[in-house]
C-alpha cells in the first residue's frame, strides 16, 4: 500500500468518526430530551442543547483533523491548502460559537470556578 492510499484511508476514517459522533450525538440528546419529557425532569431544553453542542463540537473538529490529514499528506498544492484554510476558518467560527452557546463564554476564558459549568450529572438531579 502506497503512503497516499493510507493516509487518505485514515482520513476517510477519521472523517466518518467525525460524523459519527454527531449522528450519536442528535439521537442521544433527542432520546435523553424525549425520556426527560416523559419523566417531567428538567431542565430539558437547556440540556438538550448542551448535550447536542458538544457532540457538534467533537464532530467538527475530528472533521477539521480529517480535512488536515488528507490535504497537507496528500495534496499540499497551494490551492488545496487555500481551501483547507476556508474550510478551517469556517469550522473554526461555528466551534467557537457552538463554545460559546453550551458553555457561555469564550473558548479561551478561564472558569472561574467549578461550579460556572454545571456538569452532566448536576443536571441529572434537577
Amino acid at each position: 500500500m502506497e503512503f497516499s492510499t493510507v493516509i487518505e484511508t485514515i482520513g476517510g476514517v477519521i472523517d466518518f468518526v467525525g460524523v459519527l459522533a454527531i449522528v450519536v450525538g442528535v439521537v442521544y440528546a433527542s432520546l435523553d430530551a424525549g425520556l426527560r419529557g416523559l419523566r417531567r425532569k428538567s431542565p430539558i431544553y437547556e440540556r438538550f442543547r448542551r448535550v447536542l453542542g458538544r457532540a457538534i463540537l467533537l464532530g467538527l473538529e475530528l472533521l477539521v483533523a480529517a480535512d488536515i490529514i488528507k490535504t497537507v499528506a496528500v495534496t499540499p498544492t497551494v490551492e488545496s491548502v487555500l481551501v483547507l484554510a476556508m474550510i478551517v476558518l469556517i469550522r473554526t467560527f461555528l466551534s467557537w460559537s457552538l463554545e460559546l452557546e453550551v458553555s457561555g463564554r469564550w473558548p479561551w476564558q478561564k472558569r472561574s470556578s467549578p461550579d460556572d459549568e454545571p456538569s452532566l450529572a448536576q443536571t441529572d438531579a434537577g
